[in-house]
């Protein structure tokens, strides 16, 4: 494990939009093709919240886009993969935070993942968790 090697803010921003693509696109054609586009935008978002939450825990702290770009999430603490009390925490929590402080909360993470020696973001701490780079 290569938890060393931290993963900076372009490669994270480049998995996200790998993962919007590849996943948040044809979830969202799906939901609007079962819901008839009534505006029911809640079933895309509980199978992005469920994607998010659940991809890492089975697949090794990777989601399609990070696998893609070659990093993934590992708890601090022994550079294991993360489990489901983790994600809720990277998930859940910081979202609240997030929400409460009107994004301003999102926008220090992103600024926090760009100028942190370690790249460690808001909901990296709250978690405990990083995100780096797979070994060769």
């Amino acid at each position: 494990m290569n938890t060393k090697d931290p993963a900076g803010f372009w490669i994270r921003f480049g998995a996200s939009i790998l993962d919007a693509l590849i996943v948040g696109v044809p979830l969202a054609i799906i939901a609007l093709v079962f819901t008839g586009g009534t505006g029911e935008e809640y079933v895309t978002d509980i199978l992005s919240f469920l994607y998010t939450l659940l991809t890492p825990i089975l697949w090794n702290g990777y989601t399609i886009g990070k696998r893609i770009c070659g990093i993934r999430i590992v708890k601090v603490s022994d550079g294991q993969p993360p489990g489901l009390g983790t994600m809720l925490l990277r998930n859940v929590v910081t979202g609240l935070i997030y929400a409460i402080t009107l994004g301003i909360a999102f926008i220090v993470s992103a600024i926090m993942v760009g100028v942190r020696e370690d790249k460690r973001s808001i909901h990296d701490f709250i978690a405990g968790t990083e995100v780096v780079y797979d070994g060769p």
